[in-house]
């Protein structure tokens, strides 16, 4: 990489249209910037932990947290909230637009926008960005000065565990859940998923989801009156024989001799977690 590519502004669009992307990134290289993209809104907010760009050209209206959703989570987390974010939308109602604003926008166009409208504005956000940025940083990459944070307490780290942690959680019920699909949501390769993971809790990713689903089933067997088919269908296995000899490996118990000894004693539960999840 050359010396001009590193010193030019780096831009993140992030926005679920393909036809809309092209455009953007086919304007905005034209412009010598710099370019990344993601496709929804938890892949943009993982990439603009871990990347640091410039400036964010965020969609509002995307599958799964729209992007003012993700603006608010930006503007929370001390690393991302430095970044001017420029919402696209073709909500075009006042109200929209300040909702869009009040969530830490610096700017709103609507869709259909202009392309050389979107230029001018990139460029004069970019300069204001450059007179206002954070402590402690330098350069368009926002990286910091002095030694850097362990990889386990870098904010990167804990934004992307905190992303792909929440995935999981929100499709723990699906028997196809995998690893790979938490790493194609955030936009990551696998090795880097599992570094985030390993660096934290000294898991990998599939050791995480597989750790997750035998605590919520401990949890539901102990607080609860579901079926033990019930319970291993709350937690992605369709198989209740399956789900049993994994529960069993996992805890040393089987999940009859679990919600016994629960019943018996509540303390049971409290015992055995604090011994596992240390």
């Amino acid at each position: 990489m050359s010396n001009a590519d590193i010193q030019s502004p780096h831009v993140l669009i992030v926005d679920d249209d393909p036809d809309q992307l092209r455009l953007l990134v086919a304007a905005l290289r034209n412009t010598s910037y710099r370019v990344s993209v993601a496709l929804n809104g938890d892949q943009g907010y993982a990439r603009a932990a871990v990347l640091l760009p410039d400036l964010i050209l965020l969609d509002v209206r995307m599958p799964g947290r729209n992007g003012i959703t993700i603006a608010r989570l930006l503007k929370t987390n001390p690393a991302t909230q430095h970044i001017p974010i420029i919402f696209l939308s073709a909500l075009i109602e006042q109200d929209d637009r300040l909702s869009g604003l009040r969530a830490g926008g610096v700017d709103y166009i609507t869709k259909p926008f202009f392309v050389e409208e979107i230029q001018e504005r990139v460029r004069i956000h970019l300069m204001l960005a450059r007179h206002n940025l954070p402590p402690g940083q330098d350069g368009p990459d926002g990286q910091a000065d002095g030694a850097a944070a362990p990889p386990s307490q870098s904010p990167a780290n804990l934004t992307l565990k905190q992303v792909a942690t929440e995935y999981i959680l929100g499709n723990i019920q699906n028997p196809e859940l995998k690893s790979s699909d938490v790493a194609a949501s955030l936009g990551l390769s696998m090795r880097r998923l599992n570094m985030v993971f390993e660096s934290s809790d000294g898991l990998s990713a599939f050791e995480f989801i597989r750790q997750e689903r035998m605590r919520r089933a401990a949890l539901m067997l102990a607080q609860s009156t579901l079926s033990i088919a019930d319970v291993a269908l709350e937690v992605g296995y369709l198989n209740s024989a399956n789900f049993s000899t994994e529960f069993k490996k996992f805890w040393q118990k089987s999940p009859t001799q679990l919600r016994s000894e629960c019943q018996a004693d509540p303390q049971v539960l409290q015992n055995l977690v604090a011994s596992k999840f240390r």
